[in-house]
């Protein structure tokens, strides 16, 4: 599955396998939570599309479409 979290639909769940970027961006995602191996979910995206509201780690994050596009993920098993 070659998905990107911008593509990912509400209510399902994906887990983090690369976070790109290049420099700051990439730092200030990871510092977010945004990492490698870490299962994510869509609970809702903004009127307009944009930004889309992330379930992570137990905590609740806001994510714009243009940064969401630089994380790669794959399936959850199960």
């Amino acid at each position: 599955m070659n998905l990107t979290l911008d593509k990912l639909p509400v209510g399902r769940s994906a887990r983090i396998a690369a976070v790109g970027g290049q420099g700051a961006l990439r730092r200030h995602l990871l510092d977010m939570g945004l990492t490698p191996k870490t299962v994510v979910m869509v609970r809702k995206i903004a009127p307009m599309g944009d930004p889309i509201e992330l379930h992570l780690r137990g905590y609740e994050l806001t994510l714009r479409l243009e940064d969401a596009k630089n994380i790669t993920l794959e399936e959850v098993d199960g």
